[in-house]
């Protein structure tokens, strides 16, 4: 496996992989713009409008037929968020040419397409066609509203929401509501616009073809993209607050029709971040605290003390914020809270066997291994490395993750510190 990365026009860089491993290949167009509450509804609904169709394919019948005569590739709208970064754009996935019945290109011809759904959109009144605008706005709006229907990932983003308040973190990759019923033709254009002109440009390329061969393939993309260029791109910054808010933690209840409570927990890391040093400690106290099959949480909160349907952690190092997640009886509620930042202490104070650590250790070296082998997890694993300024190799991590101590653990842990409470509970619970 080839990694290289270059800049191929002011705001574009290029990675590309190449590797003989996978049968298909991975195509993929993306906007790193800042996210902002203002501006992330428009935003989202970008990808989704070019996907509709170009001049030279208009609809998405005749896009879905082109797809089919590159041996039935795909190609979808990208929407996400890393840190405090939005990132849009189109995912395109197609047989590798290694494995065309007849040798035929198909990496030049993605790029046609790919090229055309994003400089050449269907138009009317030099705007966005509205029939394609009030579909796909439609459906943001259902999307937006359907988050509440997953009660354990509302329950998350609702406490980002309230524990980052007032930061960037805290709006939603989606935007909000009101303002992806208020898109118009004209706004979606604007956004369109100031994407092409100011966002940061990541093109990634994954399959057997060589790195000169996918620049070129990739010409009249990368001309096009200068062409609408407008000075630098917009610098992509986080912002990490190492400690809670003074005061003790906040504490946000919410009533809904519901069977089941969700606690929620937010914690500040003291800083630890993909940034910091502390970095790959940071993973691996995760990992043992509630990151795993065999953590503190599951196996005591959830197994042992049977306090919690579910119970577990995540962390976004990207932000530099640890969120605990867990189904709990409304009874049970300050009990599982209380086990909860227990187990928190008992890591803070070494209470952990040399079994635990390395279990959790081996369990994070698994998972970056095992990006090795996916074309859709080393693409993420890229993006975010260019979000966040890291050139930073998969192998590279593993080694810095296979040298974590127990002390290191330790000291990731008792730089956390609790933030906020976000309690789900029902209309009488």
């Amino acid at each position: 496996m080839n990694v290289t990365r270059e800049t191929l026009a002011p705001g574009v860089a290029l990675t590309a992989i190449q590797t003989d491993k996978f049968k298909s290949a991975s195509l993929t167009v993306t906007f790193l713009t800042p996210l902002r509450r203002e501006t992330a509804s428009a935003n989202a609904l970008v990808p989704y409008v070019l996907r509709r169709g170009c001049r030279r394919w208009p609809t998405m019948g005749e896009v879905s037929v082109r797809l089919e005569e590159l041996y039935g590739g795909a190609m979808e709208p990208l929407v996400g968020k890393i840190g405090e970064t939005q990132s849009l754009g189109l995912v395109g996935s197609f047989l590798d040419d290694a494995y065309t019945l007849e040798g035929e290109a198909v990496l030049e011809q993605a790029s046609e397409l790919m090229a055309a759904l994003l400089l050449e959109p269907v138009t009317e009144d030099g705007v966005f066609r509205r029939e394609y605008v009030d579909g796909e706005r439609e459906n943001l709006v259902q999307n937006i509203r359907s988050q509440m229907n997953d009660k354990r990932s509302y329950a998350l983003l609702r406490l980002t929401q309230e524990m980052c308040r007032g930061e960037a973190y805290g709006v939603d990759r989606l935007g909000d509501q009101d303002s992806a019923a208020a898109l118009t033709p004209q706004s979606a254009w604007e956004a369109y616009e100031a994407l092409l002109a100011s966002a940061q440009v990541e093109l990634y390329y994954c399959g057997s073809a060589d790195p000169q061969r996918v620049r070129g393939a990739l010409g009249t993309l990368v001309e096009g993209l200068r062409a609408k260029r407008r000075g630098a791109p917009e610098k992509l910054t986080c912002q990490v607050a190492p400690h809670a808010a003074q005061g003790g933690p906040r504490e946000v209840v919410e009533r809904m029709e519901v069977t089941q409570g969700k606690l929620t927990m937010g914690f500040r890391t003291g800083g630890a971040s993909v940034w910091a040093e502390t970095y790959p400690a940071l993973l691996v106290f995760n990992a043992l605290y509630g990151g795993t099959a065999t953590s503190k949480l599951f196996l005591n909160v959830r197994e042992k003390l049977s306090l919690c349907y579910y119970a577990s952690s995540a962390v976004e190092a990207a932000k530099g914020i640890l969120m605990v997640s867990s189904g709990v009886e409304f009874d049970k509620m300050a009990q599982a809270q209380e086990e909860i930042l227990a187990q928190l202490e008992a890591v803070k104070a070494g209470g952990f066997t040399d079994a635990d650590l390395t279990s959790a250790r081996q369990a994070v070296v698994s998972r970056y291994r095992g990006t090795l082998d996916s074309r859709a997890q080393l693409e993420y694993y890229w993006l975010s490395a260019a979000v966040t300024g890291r050139d930073e190799t998969p192998e590279a991590l593993i080694a810095r993750l296979e040298q974590v101590t127990a002390q290191d653990v330790v000291a990731v842990a008792r730089g956390l510190e609790l933030d906020t409470i976000y309690r789900l509970m029902g209309k009488e619970g």
